[in-house]
């Protein structure tokens, strides 16, 4: 395990990422004149923070992001939380909830959902392994858990300032893969809590069906069998971010394998085997696809 400084700390790397998107403001209501001036201005940088597995501490979150703004003097756009995020308005959706007995607390969430306080910065999120799935399973297509804070729902894909944001919530589990999404609160048993997060195919299909705009692509066509045409296109990802809980399968050749190794020894295993993940998202990275007439 991570120390709580260690979480901190790389919290605040991921946050001071910056990715620079042309915004463009219709309306201009009720802010300062400060803010009017940086609206009007034809692109700027937008900012995103990326936070872990929340966990229900929105109060400790939106903290954390509250002194990077002082400190670094600019304001965050958007929040993404990558699951866990534990959306606990009371005490019985701690029934819906797969964790351990000592991990059940209702947090912060609970203040943001009651109106007791607002949430700062826009925040959108998926769905992890430890939520509140009584209370998510009511959005399957995604919404609003509270002011200014979404949830993404099994899968979906929202804009925010140009950029395609898809999500998908939940862990692989294969014997569930191919199920539908069965589960109806009150769950009869243990086993709903814990299957009502596992990742289905049909969300998965869902998201592959995205295409880019009509002149992001390129396409060429060859003679493959007489009477048989096959159109290969090839394209700009139609997704610009992509958020999950779960890891694609074959993700950590893309980064440094030998630090998470260090940090996390147990998953050589599991990473040697090509177990470590979801099999079928790393599809949704690398685009492209086949019509054959």
């Amino acid at each position: 395990m991570i120390d709580d400084a260690k979480e901190e700390q790389s919290f605040r790397n991921i946050a001071n990422e910056e990715v620079t998107v042309d915004i463009v403001k219709d309306e201009i209501e009720d802010v300062t004149e400060e803010a009017v001036e940086e609206l009007k201005a034809p692109s700027r940088k937008l900012r995103l923070a990326v936070a872990g597995c929340a966990h229900g501490e929105m109060d400790k979150i939106y903290e954390v992001l509250a002194e990077i703004e002082k400190e670094k003097g600019y304001k965050f756009d958007l929040l993404i939380c990558c699951g866990d995020y534990q959306s606990v308005r009371n005490y019985g959706d701690l029934h819906h909830m797969h964790v351990s007995e000592k991990y059940r607390s209702l947090q912060t969430f609970y203040k943001y959902y009651s109106g007791e306080k607002e949430a700062p910065i826009l925040t959108i999120f998926v769905g992890g392994n430890h939520e509140a799935s009584g209370y998510l399973s009511e959005l399957p297509n995604g919404g609003w858990v509270a002011p200014k804070i979404y949830y993404m729902g099994f899968a979906n894909v929202i804009r925010f300032a140009g950029l395609r944001i898809a999500g998908l919530s939940g862990i692989f589990n294969g014997k569930e893969f191919n199920r539908g999404h069965y589960e109806r609160p009150p769950y009869s048993d243990r086993s709903e809590v814990i299957s009502s997060y596992h990742v289905r195919n049909t969300d998965v299909w869902r998201l592959k069906q995205l295409r880019p705009a009509d002149d992001d692509y390129t396409s060429v066509s060859f003679h493959c069998f007489p009477a048989l045409y096959v159109h290969i296109f090839s394209f700009k990802n139609p997704i610009d971010i992509m958020v999950t809980h779960d890891w694609p399968a074959g993700i950590v050749d893309y980064g440094d394998k030998q630090l998470l190794l260090r940090i996390k020894p147990f998953f050589y295993a599991d990473i040697e085997s090509g177990k470590l993940g979801n099999p079928s998202t790393m599809q949704l990275l690398f685009v492209s696809f086949f019509i054959i007439t």
